[in-house]
């Protein structure tokens, strides 16, 4: 986990004492002044968490210490939560295309709307788009669904008809999941 990083705002006590502290902890600290705070807001990374007293407008992941004194072991066992639930966010979501997925939530977005999926639907999109060429409807049922049977079904004809309408009612996408002679794609 040392990739990612503590950042403390205005506490060079606290900071003096985490840093003491830092070969037995999993992530690097920083200190920050008021000057760096528009650098932070301006960052990409998200692998951070932001320690401060009081809230600070456009900064992500922020951990409020206001409390004073406070155990440093108690601190310690709060920040590697923080950092826990950081790294499981960050995890459950993918981009596809135009999208992003929410795998805890089984939500597709965009910066408009939210559509809720089944976890069918979730691993079909999520198959799909890692097979990056179309994929046969044997192919899906078998590795999708389990179903290694050479009997006629139409599930998946029939799912994925369904997950289309779906995302073209929800995002008016109708080219999302493309359908080819070789089988399905994601666009």
């Amino acid at each position: 986990m040392k990739n990612l990083s503590l950042i403390i705002n205005d506490n060079n006590i606290l900071y003096d004492i985490l840093n003491e502290l830092s070969d037995e902890l999993n992530y690097s600290i920083s200190k920050c002044s008021k000057k760096d705070i528009a650098k932070i807001r301006s960052t990409k990374n998200l692998d951070y968490l932001f320690l401060t007293k009081k809230e600070v407008s456009g900064i992500r992941n922020q951990v409020l210490i206001n409390k004073f004194p406070i155990n440093i072991f108690k601190l310690i066992e709060k920040l590697n939560t923080e950092f826990l639930q950081l790294k499981f966010i960050q995890q459950s979501d993918i981009k596809i295309g135009d999208y992003t997925f929410n795998l805890n939530s089984r939500e597709m977005k965009n910066k408009d709307h939210n559509l809720k999926l089944t976890e069918k639907e979730i691993s079909s999109i999520i198959y799909l788009s890692n097979a990056n060429k179309a994929v046969k409807i044997n192919e899906l049922q078998s590795n999708v669904w389990g179903y290694h049977s050479d009997l006629e079904t139409h599930t998946v004809e029939t799912h994925i008809y369904r997950l289309r309408k779906k995302i073209l009612k929800k995002f008016k996408d109708n080219k999302f999941i493309d359908s080819t002679i070789h089988g399905y794609q994601i666009k």
